[in-house]
């Protein structure tokens, strides 16, 4: 369905435009209710989430009743609660939530229930929150557009025949359709940028170790974090204040003392540099009108009193995709291995899922250890480029939505992708380098589409970047935006 053929438009019921801060703030005043929350939401995503299947696994309703009630009672009895209590969340479906299918969209799990959630998972629960279902993703989060032979395929929320982006799309496009309030997600080679951008919300992936990771990621690769979407930089910092925070079972986590992320304030702009990017130095190819936009969007750091200049890091940027595919590969491919071994499993692996076991069984470990000096070599000459500037500027896609019957983009600005991840190469950056990275919208096209602006932060300077983008969202409100199949 397009816009254009979209007969009416839903009318978002009026708790649903609330944002998750001053949402959570009003259940807990007892200005509203969970359950009138709740039923508000579950409306909301019966009309809305047909046109794009962005929810999925979608809990009964009588069970989310249930625990409104619940939350409403804790209120009723003066308990302590948390900055989430009463709000509805849907969980990226990459992620264990207990009693409560993680298909990760494969055949291979379509049936598994965990027996214990995620840690950033138990934390938002105990911060209160109610989860109503999972966001859909792509079949083990392998590429940047969310569809899988599970639950299919989850649609643009501003053009329904152009695909949603991801990993974490469903989220995005839940949160650009107003069904949650706040969104997790997670990202490796721009899961959380990605999708931010192409759903006129905010992707922030989190320095490395900020969220405890689980299993294999606690140890080994450190490239994937989890990390918050949100409509407004308030709603994303209050969610990473939920989720951050060492853990045992995460010994590379940082520690986030109580109240880090409290009395936020926007940067002031004078003063403030920023190194753009772009395309580094003609490295990347973009769509046709994806430079234009954002580096416009960039000059309103300038217009603001800030300096912006071209700038580059003089890196091979053919070894630093080079380092990118081989850490990726051998970090993810391995996990899949035993499936792939077996010949009847292995027919139910996406092609881009076997290219990446495959990928991961021709590395030797002298070229593992290689890719580990680029990283290493990257990073230090990001850390050259911040004695100069406050922040990196660059756009947060090379292309904007793409149509829904294309899996990925084979070509972009007239050049061949190589890889089914090729064409999100301008996000590996900030990856490689664990540094903190925003996407924030930066504006339309001709045709209507979403793009975001990219930022990168110095080391571990989450907060600071989350002042930087209140800044930007001071000069470019986008808050309000919503999709035209919807209106308030």
């Amino acid at each position: 369905m397009t816009l254009a053929e979209t007969s009416q438009q839903h009318r978002i019921p009026e708790l649903c435009t609330i944002d998750a801060v001053p949402l959570a703030r009003m259940i807990r005043a007892r200005e509203v209710s969970a359950t009138d929350v709740m039923t508000a939401f579950l409306d909301h995503i019966e009309a809305v989430n047909p046109l794009v299947n962005a929810i999925v696994s979608l809990r009964p309703r009588e069970d989310l009743m249930a625990e409104a009630r619940a939350a409403d009672e804790a209120v009723s009895r003066g308990d302590t609660v948390g900055p989430l209590h009463g709000l509805p969340q849907a969980i990226k479906d990459l992620a264990a939530t207990k009693g409560l299918r993680t298909s990760m969209g494969s055949p291979l799990f379509s049936d598994w229930v965990p027996e214990e959630d995620a840690i950033f998972v138990s934390r938002m629960k105990a911060a209160g929150a109610i989860v109503i279902g999972k966001t859909n993703v792509p079949e083990f989060g392998f590429g940047s557009n969310s569809y899988n032979p599970i639950f299919g395929l989850t649609r643009n929320a501003w053009d329904f025949d152009r695909v949603g982006g991801g990993s974490s799309g469903g989220a995005g496009v839940s949160l650009a359709m107003r069904m949650l309030p706040v969104a997790d997600g997670g990202d490796m080679g721009g899961s959380l940028r990605n999708p931010g951008a192409f759903n006129n919300v905010i992707g922030f992936r989190v320095s490395q170790g900020r969220v405890p990771a689980d299993g294999l990621d606690s140890f080994y690769g450190q490239m994937a974090v989890e990390g918050p979407m949100g409509r407004t930089v308030e709603d994303v910092a209050m969610l990473l204040s939920v989720q951050a925070g060492y853990d045992a079972r995460a010994p590379l986590s940082l520690s986030s003392p109580q109240g880090w992320l409290d009395g936020l304030t926007a940067r002031a702009p004078g003063g403030l540099k920023f190194g753009w990017l772009g395309d580094f130095g003609g490295h990347i190819p973009f769509e046709d009108g994806v430079l234009s936009l954002t580096r416009k969007a960039a000059g309103l750091f300038e217009d603001a009193g800030a300096v912006v200049e071209d700038t580059s890091p003089g890196f091979d940027m053919d070894a630093l995709w080079r380092c990118f595919v081989v850490l990726r590969s051998q970090s993810i491919g391995g996990r899949l291995d035993q499936a792939y071994r077996d010949p009847a499993r292995r027919d139910l692996l996406k092609p881009e899922a076997v290219w990446e076991i495959e990928m991961s069984r021709t590395l030797s470990p002298v070229e593992i250890y290689d890719a580990g000096l680029v990283r290493a070599a990257w990073y230090k000459a990001l850390l050259a480029l911040f004695d100069t500037y406050d922040y990196l500027l660059l756009p947060a896609g090379q292309v904007f939505p793409f149509p829904a019957d294309v899996l990925w983009p084979a070509e972009v600005g007239g050049r061949k992708m190589d890889t089914y991840h090729r064409w999100m190469e301008v996000m590996i950056g900030a990856t490689l380098a664990g540094l903190p990275a925003v996407s924030l919208p930066a504006g339309f096209d001709g045709r209507g589409l979403p793009m975001g602006l990219q930022v990168i932060g110095k080391p571990r300077g989450d907060r600071d970047l989350l002042e930087l983008s209140m800044l930007y969202e001071t000069l470019n409100p986008w808050q309000k935006m919503v999709p035209p199949s919807l209106t308030t």
